[in-house]
Parts: structure tokens; C-alpha cells; sequence
């Protein structure tokens, strides 16, 4: 047997001194095969759930478990706390749950839970690892157990070269870690009515397009119609397509349009746009795939006012469409940072920006530009999803013959 690292010595031992700290009793666990998902960062519970739901579409049978930030996970999926370091709670951890494979996202690590893991036979995997400093609930006296933690993984992914070689700093080998890139929510673009989309395509020929997509609100939709009324001074064939978030806010949307003196198209009414129509005005999200298949731009909503967080922008980069959005989106700030740092994506701060960001996007090259990077940051998601969908059915296929 290897010899322990001193770190991990002296790391174990002072989880043998902590008490067990109270935590909510689990969900009872379904007989047969449990996959374990812990999103230890914001924005990854989401990737982690759409991994999740592609490998139950060949494992239909197969449990799923989500521990941390779990504000999104796959349908049907248990929820729990994490346990703490101590020998009784891992214990009852794994006593219970018994999950066949872990995959595990966020810079903090847990060696005691991870070390048990690995000794019973739990097959893991560490998703999304970044170039940014390990963590674990060891006090600062305490040597630092990261390096030893890292060893328990059977298949680490960093998310670029930098990230690897703070890994092979820490010890990991080469064999480990033979794929680069993020993990990405990978979903398929939204459907769209085939015929209705060739009929709009046709006309709409010719005529520079844009869309606002889930926007929250009277104060959004404001904005954006400032904007656009900026940009058809140097585009005056520019069309906006107005999405709100929800068919309540419909009303309040549509109100702001027709205050603001631009010829309008109300879609639900059964109208067509025209060569003279300024804005096609919709009363939901139920055509999403249609708009993002015709509009090169898309601004995305709930970003540029307090208090939503922002919408979803991998599923628009899904649709190959350049993105713009405003400064709070804080519940997917990984994803639209990704989409930004390969130039797929654009902030805004005000109509102000927005109308000079729209000024250049009408050009289709510079748009083609950015929706062929965002295009390219889903495709490699999509491929870390498909070797790790495939990782896990042969490991689950060992387990069964076990």
C-alpha cells in the first residue's frame, strides 16, 4: 500500500477531531445505479444537469444525486447537503447514497469525503478545474491536503493549458487529465415551426434583424427601444423582434412600444411585418427558436436591470447568433464570461452602448464573427459531454458485472 502523504495524515486527523455537525435527513435512495453531482461553484449546477439528463437518455434506470449549489438539476433528481469532514458524517454518506460515480465542480475540495469515496469504489471525476488556488476546510495550521486530495480523482478536466499545469504542479500525471476545455450546457436549439421560419425568412430578406429576448419589464424594454430607435438613424431598414420574458409581461412591454411613436407589427394579433414595420412586438417566449433563427444580434434580457440575474446565453449561442447583454447577470456569470473571453458575446452598460454595439453588429460579418465563436465555445462543450457520457457508461457497465 502507497504510504499516506504527511498532509493527508495530519488532514484526517483533524477531521477526527471535529463533531458532527446536524444536516436535514437525506431522501431515501432508489434501488440500483446513482450518479452523484456536486456543483461547488454558481453557474455549474446547470452543465452538470444537462450532462446528467444526455447520460439517462442511454440509462434511463439511473439515479441522480445534486449536492451544493443545486439551483438547477435534472428531472427527478435527489437533493442533499454536503456532508462534513468528520469520519460519522462521511460515513453516513456513503452508507447511504452509494453513488457509482461522482462528478465534482469548484475549486474547494473535500479529502476525507473524497479519500472514502475512492476506497469504496466510487469512480470520480473533477469537471472544470481552473487556474486558481485549492481549497479544503483544513485551518491554516493545518498543512495543506489539496495536492493529496487531487490524487483521488479518476479523470481530472481542466478547463485550459494554464489550469493543467497548476495540476501537474500539484502532482497530478499526464494519463489523468488528457482532456482540455470546459464543461458547457450543451442543450439542443429550441424547436421551430419549419414552414412558418421559410416563410419569414423570405420577408425578411435583405432587411438587417435583431432581437431582445426575454426582456423583464417596462424599464428593459425602454432601453432597448431607445436604442433601436438610435440605430435605424444609420440602419433605417433595422427591424427589432421583442420578446418579453413571460406572457404577463406582455402587456407592459407592448405598452412601451406603442408609446414610442415606431411603426409596430403585433405578431400574436396575426399581423406580418412589412418593408415598413420598425418592431415585431410578441406577447411570450413560445417562438424563441424562430426568433433566434432569424435574428443574427440578440440582446439578452433581465441584465440590464437590478434584480434578475440575467437569462441563459448558452441557449441562444446554441442558435449561432451574436450576443449582447447587460452588466447583471450574476446568476450565469461563468457562462457569459466564457462566451465573452472568446468574443462571442458583448457587454452593454445603457442604450447608450446598446445602439453603438447594434451600429456595428448590423454589418453580418461582424456578427458571423461572433456567432461562429460562440458556436465553437458550445462544440467544445458538447464534446467533453460525449467523452464523459461515454466515460461513464463503461464505468457503470464495470459496476454491473462487479
Amino acid at each position: 500500500m502507497a504510504r499516506r502523504p504527511f498532509s493527508l495524515s495530519a488532514y484526517l486527523a483533524y477531521a477526527r477531531g471535529r463533531g458532527a455537525t446536524a444536516i436535514a435527513t437525506p431522501p431515501a435512495r432508489p434501488a440500483g445505479q446513482l450518479l452523484w453531482l456536486h456543483a461547488g461553484e454558481p453557474g455549474s449546477a446547470r452543465a452538470l444537469a444537462a450532462l446528467a439528463t444526455r447520460l439517462r437518455i442511454q440509462r434511463p434506470e439511473l439515479a441522480v444525486l445534486i449536492t451544493g449549489q443545486s439551483d438547477h438539476a435534472p428531472e427527478g433528481a435527489l437533493r442533499a447537503d454536503l456532508p462534513g469532514e468528520s469520519p460519522a458524517e462521511v460515513a453516513a454518506f456513503l452508507e447511504h447514497w452509494r453513488p457509482q460515480i461522482g462528478f465534482w465542480t469548484g475549486q474547494e475540495l473535500r479529502p476525507a469525503l473524497l479519500q472514502k469515496l475512492q476506497e469504496a469504489g466510487t469512480r470520480l471525476v473533477l469537471l472544470d478545474a481552473r487556474d486558481l488556488p485549492w481549497s479544503s476546510p483544513a485551518p491554516s495550521w493545518v498543512p495543506d491536503p489539496t495536492a493529496a486530495g487531487l490524487q483521488f480523482f479518476d479523470r481530472i478536466c481542466p478547463v485550459d493549458e494554464p489550469a493543467r499545469r497548476r495540476l501537474r504542479r500539484a502532482g497530478v500525471e499526464e494519463r489523468v487529465m488528457p482532456t482540455v476545455g470546459p464543461l458547457t450546457d450543451s442543450a439542443p436549439p429550441l424547436d421551430c415551426n419549419a414552414k412558418l421560419y421559410e416563410e419569414m425568412a423570405g420577408i425578411l430578406t435583405g432587411r438587417p434583424v435583431w432581437l431582445a429576448a426575454r426582456l423583464r419589464g417596462a424599464q428593459e424594454a425602454e432601453e432597448v427601444l431607445h436604442a433601436h430607435k438610435r440605430a435605424v438613424r444609420l440602419a433605417h431598414r433595422l427591424l427589432l423582434i421583442l420578446v418579453p420574458a413571460t406572457h404577463d409581461l406582455a402587456p407592459e412591454v407592448a405598452e412601451v412600444a406603442r408609446n414610442s411613436g415606431l411603426r409596430l407589427c403585433a405578431w400574436e394579433a396575426g399581423e406580418m411585418p412589412d418593408e415598413n414595420t420598425q418592431v415585431l412586438v410578441t406577447e411570450d417566449a413560445s417562438e424563441l427558436g424562430l426568433w433566434y433563427r432569424l435574428a443574427p444580434v440578440a440582446f439578452l434580457g433581465g441584465s440590464l436591470v437590478n434584480g434578475h440575474g440575467g437569462e441563459d446565453p448558452m441557449e441562444a449561442a446554441a442558435h449561432g447568433i451574436a450576443l449582447l447583454y447587460g452588466p447583471n447577470v450574476g446568476r450565469h456569470l461563468p457562462a457569459y464570461s466564457r462566451l465573452a473571453e472568446a468574443g462571442a458575446a458583448r457587454i452593454v452598460r445603457d442604450f447608450d452602448s446598446l445602439s453603438g454595439a447594434l451600429s456595428q453588429l448590423v454589418a453580418p460579418d461582424r456578427a458571423a464573427a461572433m456567432a461562429h465563436a460562440g458556436w465553437e465555445v458550445i462544440t467544445q462543450g458538447a464534446e467533453l459531454t460525449d467523452e464523459m457520457i461515454a466515460l461513464a457508461c463503461g464505468w457503470l457497465d464495470e459496476s454491473e458485472l462487479a
